[in-house]
């Protein structure tokens, strides 16, 4: 069956005009490699959001800094570091979450199954008529797309990880502190 698959696209994509097989090929890779990036943003914030979720769970110095009496008592130098560890643990859990928030870009393909039913009768022209350069327009459309939603991804799991970091030295600092 996949060899059939592969003769009728290099049967289709024979010709001296339109789409060369490697491109095609090349594109449906950049596809994968894009959607992977992306569901590899959404592990990344999920190991974030986990280690700060058991740093509140587990440590009663990080639940602490979340009481007006910590404040009241502390010193100077622990209050600083208390209110820097509660905007870090913050940061970094909100930021995860943001990267883990459904995405919308304002194009749409038939790889996309909320708008599978704007382009199903397009595919099926395409697929009467052997229409390779549909597809390959489709995987150039899909892959813009998957670029967008990875870029803002990781943008936000950049500031995850800038709060993860800023959490791990507030804590120690006033560890170090007490």
């Amino acid at each position: 069956m996949a060899d059939e698959r592969q003769g009728i696209l290099e049967r289709a994509l024979d010709r001296t005009e339109g789409v060369a097989l490697e491109h095609f090929d090349h594109i449906r890779r950049v596809n994968d490699v894009f959607y992977d990036q992306v569901k590899l943003s959404d592990q990344k914030a999920a190991y974030i959001f986990t280690f700060m979720l058991a740093l509140l769970v587990t440590s009663t110095e990080s639940r602490a800094v979340f009481t007006w009496s910590r404040y009241a008592e502390g010193d100077w130098t622990s209050d600083i570091f208390s209110g820097l560890l509660a905007l870090a643990l913050v940061f970094s859990i909100v930021s995860a979450i943001l990267v883990v928030l459904p995405r919308r870009v304002d194009n749409s393909t038939s790889l996309f199954w909320g708008a599978w039913p704007h382009h199903r009768e397009d595919f099926r022209k395409a697929a009467e008529k052997r229409d390779v350069d549909y597809l390959f327009e489709q995987y150039m459309q899909n892959a813009d797309a998957m670029a967008t939603i990875a870029k803002e991804k990781y943008r936000f799991v950049g500031f995850a990880f800038r709060g993860l970091l800023l959490t791990v030295l507030a804590y120690v600092a006033l560890l170090a502190t007490r």
